[in-house]
């Protein structure tokens, strides 16, 4: 395992590090980088627009450099314009987008506007809500009875809206949809489903869709991800032992589905892996969570999810961190968004970013949570 020097080790390596990006992305809302390192400008709409401020803040919280605070401190109102002002792109993941800029700046600070930014968006999330069938819809368009995997890392803004409001009604839809997606989206053998289509008027489930995995029977390693994380934290709100069953239960997949160096690829269920990408974001979202896994066992089962979390994360600082490329932007490389529609393939993602600071701050003795 990684010692205590080697990940103090580390997170020295960061300040500088992101020190470097504040410079480079400025103003910008990253979300891919190519082989040049470059981030590119999404809207602020897009979903991936909380990471970013999320790293900032994050560093802030383990610093205590005010720098990072000063970078990070507007970005919950200008992600506000969006409750208010509905795109395409303003959906359910508004978890990812406000739980990390509103949420914890409210939790860091105390600021009453961030509070209620956060439970504006907390109210949202709650309106997408399909009794009928007990999940959130996850996109806009004619999708109206579609919900997928990720969305278990956003309900962890509807815990928190219950905990800061004392209205149990957020948990209960939080809850409502965990339950749901243990019981569609989660395989016998702990592989997910990605998307899962019911009929909004019933709420009848009717197919699973491949979506961003490799086919609909297929395990895309950053949906297992996002579910192992998501239950974890789950069980970790609600103290209910059915969830950290399941986040027990998909990490068991994942972890026996690693390749030699413990960073999977883009699907673990491809035909061949010969020229496939890996997808070194699934694999810092996976540590993450078993990280969460681990402090919720007891002390006979630790080792295992501590160990799974400690190998992925030396592998990502050995092998895909980018220490000797000063001019990139992003912190790994190695990360595919999209295959099947050939987007985002083998290059940097700021979640996968995000995640890898995370799991190493906690590893370092942080011990804030927004999920």
């Amino acid at each position: 395992m990684m010692n205590r020097e080697s990940i103090a080790d580390v997170m020295r390596r960061l300040e500088p590090k992101v020190d470097r990006m504040i410079e480079g992305i400025g103003e910008r809302s990253p979300h891919f980088a190519d082989a040049s390192g470059a981030y590119d400008d999404r809207r602020t709409d897009w979903w991936t627009s909380g990471f970013w401020p999320g790293i900032l803040w994050l560093m802030y919280d383990v610093t205590g450099k005010e720098h990072y605070k000063e970078a990070a401190w507007p970005w919950d109102e200008t992600l506000d314009y969006w409750l208010s002002h509905p795109t395409e792109d303003t959906h359910h993941d508004v978890g990812f987008q406000y739980l990390q800029t509103a949420v914890v700046k409210y939790m860091i600070t105390g600021d009453s506007n961030a509070k209620r930014i956060g439970l504006n968006a907390a109210n949202y999330l709650a309106g997408r809500y399909n009794p009928a069938g007990r999940f959130i819809r996850a996109w806009n368009g004619d999708k109206n009875g579609w919900a997928i995997i990720d969305c278990m890392m956003n309900v962890s803004l509807l815990f928190w809206a219950s905990e800061t409001t004392g209205d149990p009604r957020y948990k209960h839809i939080a809850m409502s949809h965990a339950d749901t997606a243990a019981r569609v989206f989660i395989r016998d053998d702990g592989s997910s489903n990605h998307i899962a289509v019911f009929d909004a008027e019933t709420g009848e489930f009717r197919e699973a869709l491949g979506g961003q995995g490799y086919a609909a029977d297929s395990a895309w390693s950053r949906g297992a991800a996002w579910a192992l994380n998501g239950f974890a934290n789950t069980y970790r709100r609600t103290g209910e032992r059915r969830y950290l069953d399941t986040a027990k239960r998909v990490a068991h997949f994942f972890l026996s589905a690693l390749p030699e160096d413990k960073v999977p690829y883009w699907d673990f269920r491809l035909p061949t892996l010969e020229g496939e990408p890996r997808d070194t974001s699934a694999a810092a979202i996976a540590a993450s969570g078993l990280l969460e896994i681990a402090d919720a066992v007891p002390e006979g089962e630790r080792r295992l999810y501590l160990q799974g979390a400690h190998d992925i994360l030396q592998s990502l600082t050995e092998r895909y961190a980018t220490w000797d490329r000063p001019d990139s932007q992003a912190i790994l490389t190695g990360a595919t968004g999209h295959k099947p529609a050939g987007q985002y393939v083998d290059g940097s993602l700021i979640y996968g970013d995000y995640y890898y600071i995370e799991a190493i701050a906690k590893l370092y003795g942080w011990e804030r949570r927004v999920y």
